[in-house]
């Protein structure tokens, strides 16, 4: 499956959207799973609660490595690892700098706001 570079994923949650915790969490696996049935994203940039996706212990971890293999760069936000205590907790993706994931927002034609 190609990777459409013209498109950016950004998630700055730990779920998806403003509702119950469970519920969010329901609905951000169920994305990540069905994003690997279509076009996939160059990039996914997980800032804010979002890097909590990425870290040891989250439920989506076998999506973003799923994801990641096949062929989505996943930005995970340096600064805010640190923020969490977590930067040693990754279990799936690149940590990165503002820089990077302003880089992948720029050069792309649409980003997407989860």
């Amino acid at each position: 499956m190609a990777t459409n570079k013209k498109v950016t994923i950004v998630i700055n949650r730990n779920g998806m959207g403003h509702a119950d915790e469970q519920l969010t969490s329901v609905l951000i696996k169920n994305y990540l799973t069905l994003l690997m049935e279509g076009d996939l994203p160059a990039y996914i940039c997980l800032y804010a609660e979002g890097v909590k996706l990425a870290i040891d212990g989250s439920s989506v971890i076998e999506e973003l490595r799923a994801l990641e293999e096949a062929g989505v760069n996943i930005l995970i936000c340096k600064t805010c690892l640190n923020f969490y205590n977590a930067l040693d907790k990754v279990a799936a993706g690149t940590v990165a700098t503002m820089v990077d994931i302003m880089g992948a927002q720029t050069n792309c034609d649409k980003v997407i706001v989860l």
